[in-house]
């Protein structure tokens, strides 16, 4: 039994990823993945402790899309259409949950060659647009290395605020 337990703990890690080299699918119309992205994306910055960094902070901007395991293909070609981005599988086992994928654009240099390129030909509709503002901003002074020093970080963590006040709003709407 508790062997049993164990393993269902550790299944909602994130498994093995396959990036856009390794999928054989056909593009999506652009406007669409917008939609997508608009409905079900995330942009997300989290800073965290690092050991050998010297500020000892890891700035870490994401983009997700995560769908239940039985619409893979779409994130498959939603990889293939922005070209770049890796699937990961999720399980959720332990909670009585569908299992489930998660598209993820992790690297700063796939989002500043792909993904910004991206979505700034096809621009947001909704009020993630805003967030995207936000987040853009953020990789390029992570790229530029600005995070390195005192007076960026702390302009990155003003950016990351003004990110998570823009979704407490959209929660706050969404409970009225």
């Amino acid at each position: 039994m508790f062997m049993q337990e164990v393993s269902r703990a550790r299944s909602t890690k994130l498994r093995k990823p396959f990036g856009k080299e390794r999928i054989q699918r056909d593009k999506l119309n652009p406007w669409y993945v917008i939609g997508f992205v608009d409905g079900e994306g995330s942009f997300s910055v989290s800073i965290g402790k690092h050991r050998t960094l010297r500020r000892g902070f890891e700035v870490r901007p994401e983009f997700e899309i995560e769908l239940r395991k039985d619409d893979q293909e779409i994130l498959e070609r939603i990889a293939v259409t922005i070209g770049s981005g890796h699937i990961y599988d999720l399980s959720y086992d332990r909670y009585g949950w569908y299992p489930h994928v998660k598209f993820k654009i992790t690297s700063t240099k796939d989002m500043r060659d792909y993904l910004f390129p991206f979505l700034d030909k096809y621009p947001l509709q909704a009020k993630k647009a805003k967030v995207y503002v936000l987040f853009k901003q953020i990789v390029t002074k992570v790229l530029a290395k600005e995070h390195l020093s005192d007076k960026g970080f702390n302009k990155i963590k003003i950016l990351r605020d003004k990110i998570r006040k823009l979704g407490k709003k959209a929660k706050t709407f969404g409970n009225r």
